[in-house]
């Protein structure tokens, strides 16, 4: 593997949350980096959107192959001039679009941008032209909350920006990092979030059981061979994740776009939470974790990582009350795919349709041994801690932050409909038992033209 297992060790149980240790223990892991396809001649509007994602069959299902490295930083804007803080900032930018393609081989960068940004920095220019949510009569981007299974100690987050960083090579991402937060005085760092995720589909243990298993993370021993995240199943289903530009603000029409400053952006909420691998492992049989990550009833073969995700699969309201009147419980796929799932065929705005059944979200969201940052500028408030720990830091894009927050009701078995769905007994509700956040905030990811103080200029 390119490391000495013992010094890999060594360094793991000592360093392994320093902010260079993980990243190159991760790269000399990973072996060989998947095949990519080549990078297109130009990049797409969104910023959201990674070309060159790779597509394999996992037991008889489509499976992307996301990057294996991840990272976002978080800021506080610290320049006064905005106009110039907007030009220093996209000349970075533009430094490394034209080092890196924009593709898992290279460098995929999507900076986001929070309220308290809105806010404060552009509040006149943002009340003409920030998004409406036509469904929630709200604007697009609003506060996130705690929701009826986050703990009270949940923090939410009052960042300026967000910038998701995705490589097949950590060196980039650090590059990257240096680049954008390091080398220019334009924003103050107020965490660094480090992780991974795959590393496993053509062979091997996979990077979540490798370092969760080096660094002696309680449950680690039980992550199955080659899993892709550290609860051993498959998230990048294709059909469990959105095409295309599903989650852009104007694709379903959910969103009045009003002056069109923001046609090709989208919303993307930010969060981490920890997870509970010995209650996982330990605390459920192999059908009683299918249950639980994706719906009652589901039989599929033991060992089975991806399991069927298509649009023939999913729950609407009726079936989901009805499911959990039998079994007593609900999976957590299962329990939001009333929400995450067009429950009618649609046509896009641009001619695009999409079957009833399509998934809408978007993710990006990887594993982490972060407890729960790699940095942060308040290591008090944030509870930092040196002992490495399970996690995901989830990464997700829809089109306005009441489809997500739908999404995340549900998951608490709460629908839009107002009606709560009925469980009963530990684990009866979905991954609940085993995530614990610690962290959540919303941000407006602007579509490229824009990526760079969006507003500013107004």
């Amino acid at each position: 593997m390119g490391l000495d297992r013992r010094r890999f060790l060594g360094a793991a149980a000592g360093t392994l949350l320093g902010a260079t240790a993980l990243p190159e223990l991760i790269d000399q892991l990973a072996g060989a980096t998947p095949a990519r396809s080549a990078a297109p001649a130009s990049r797409p509007e969104e910023q959201h959107l990674l070309d060159g994602i790779g597509v394999i069959q996992q037991d008889g299902v489509e499976v992307l192959i996301p990057p294996l490295h991840h990272a976002v930083v978080t800021g506080k804007v610290r320049s006064t001039n905005l106009r110039q803080a907007q030009r220093r900032l996209e000349a970075a930018l533009r430094t490394l679009d034209a080092r890196y393609p924009g593709t898992p081989a290279g460098l995929g960068v999507t900076v986001a941008w929070g309220l308290p940004y809105f806010r404060a920095r552009v509040a006149k220019a943002a009340a003409a032209h920030l998004p409406h949510d036509r469904r929630a009569n709200r604007a697009a981007l609003v506060d996130t909350r705690r929701f009826p299974s986050d703990p009270r100690k949940t923090i939410l987050e009052a960042n300026d920006v967000a910038v998701l960083l995705r490589s097949d090579r950590v060196a980039h991402i650090d590059d990257a990092i240096h680049t954008l937060f390091d080398d220019l005085d334009v924003f103050a760092k107020t965490s660094v979030r480090r992780g991974f995720v795959g590393g496993g589909f053509h062979g091997g243990a996979g990077l979540p059981k490798l370092l969760a298993t080096a660094a002696g993370v309680p449950g680690a021993d039980l992550i199955p061979h080659g899993a892709e995240l550290l609860l051993g199943f498959t998230s990048s289903q294709k059909a469990a994740l959105g095409p295309s530009k599903i989650a852009n603000f104007e694709t379903l029409g959910l969103v009045d776009l009003r002056h069109g400053y923001f046609h090709g952006g989208t919303h993307m909420h930010l969060s981490h939470m920890d997870e509970d691998l010995e209650a996982w492992y330990l605390g459920l049989e192999f059908e009683d974790r299918v249950a639980t990550a994706f719906r009652p009833g589901v039989s599929v073969k033991e060992g089975t990582q991806a399991v069927p995700q298509g649009p023939h699969d999913t729950q609407n309201v009726q079936a989901l009350h009805r499911s959990a009147s039998v079994h007593g419980r609900f999976g957590h796929s299962g329990s939001i795919q009333p929400t995450s799932r067009l429950q009618q065929d649609i046509v896009g705005a641009d001619g695009t349709h999409y079957p009833k059944g399509t998934a809408i979200p978007q993710r990006a969201d990887f594993n982490t041994l972060d407890n729960p940052f790699g940095w942060t500028a308040s290591p008090r408030r944030d509870r930092l801690a040196k002992a490495p720990n399970a996690g995901v830091h989830f990464v997700g894009f829809n089109p306005s932050s009441d489809d997500f927050h739908r999404n995340r009701l549900a998951m608490d078995g709460v629908m839009p409909d107002g009606s709560k769905v009925a469980t009963e007994g530990q684990f009866s509700r979905g991954f609940n038992q085993i995530l614990r956040t610690t962290h959540r905030q919303n941000f407006l990811v602007p579509p490229r033209a824009h990526r760079s103080f969006p507003l500013a200029e107004l």
